[in-house]
């Protein structure tokens, strides 16, 4: 649904743009005209969407708005049509969710339980539900007050020297990088081999397509524990952290060294 109500709203967008430079007297567009031309013509035109939340196109739409936001303020490229199984999520606003100790509610989905309660006391102000191989995840966003800065930091400043095998600190000791897709590289080989060798659209070809999935989803989570844990402990710990300035992409071209570097992660690893 909300992959539907992006690429139509992305279809949609492109051919009133250009009908506005020809014509100036005809309507820019915009998400929130977008959105209301949607709600106008979906009860004839694409009546399935009644049997959804509302929220999720009407997101969808949004999410499109801040793309040709970033791509007209030359952050961000032309905005792309999305494709089946890649990114799949959806997104649902404040009053249309409930979270109730381990369970969400969702319109027209019910009561679905979740693995944890949530970790913060505040308002859920959205969720965003996304798929990951065959696993699926609630990212909840909570309004909450504002905390005391952290005081417990008991290292006056840090450097890190990123590697693509382990990061080294500035006193010596050496933060070993778990070898994710190196450890799965043999399995995954076979799985995409067994994949290439499937009938295209048989339920075979499907759970063969589900095993790679699974597979490059466990290395991804191994190095995303990894990161997180890491860069929590310097954030807890270190009162000013210095890292080395690197060109990844310059990096990632040499094919040598391009699945360490990937591996190693060094740009999420600053971001975070």
């Amino acid at each position: 649904m909300a992959r539907f109500a992006y690429n139509w709203a992305l279809s949609e967008w492109s051919r009133m743009y250009a009908e506005w430079q020809i014509d100036n007297d005809k309507p820019k567009p915009n998400q929130m005209l977008l959105r209301r031309n949607l709600n106008a013509i979906k009860r004839t035109e694409f009546p399935w969407m009644l049997d959804v939340t509302k929220c999720a196109p009407q997101e969808a739409i949004i999410n499109l708005g801040r793309a040709f936001k970033n791509f007209f303020e030359g952050r961000g490229a032309y905005p792309a049509f999305k494709k089946k199984g890649v990114h799949d999520s959806f997104k649902v606003s404040s009053g249309f969710f409930r979270v109730e100790d381990k369970t969400i509610k969702i319109p027209h989905a019910g009561k679905i339980r979740m693995r944890e309660e949530l970790r913060f006391d505040g308002t859920p102000k959205s969720v965003t539900i996304s798929r990951t191989a065959n696993r699926w995840f609630a990212s909840i966003a909570v309004e909450v007050s504002d905390t005391a800065p952290q005081t417990n930091c008991h290292i006056p400043a840090i450097g890190i020297d990123v590697g693509v095998n382990d990061f080294v600190q500035d006193d010596g000791s050496k933060i070993v990088i778990p070898q994710a897709y190196r450890g799965a590289e043999k399995r995954l080989r076979r799985a995409q081999k067994a994949l290439s060798r499937k009938e295209k659209g048989s339920k075979n070809r499907k759970k063969a397509q589900m095993k790679v999935a699974k597979l490059h989803a466990r290395a991804s989570s191994i190095r995303s524990d990894f990161l997180h844990k890491y860069t929590t402990s310097l954030a807890r710990n270190a009162r000013t952290i210095v890292i080395e300035d690197l060109n990844v992409k310059g990096m990632a071209k040499n094919h040598h060294l391009a699945k360490s570097i990937a591996n190693a992660a060094f740009g999420e690893f600053r971001r975070q």
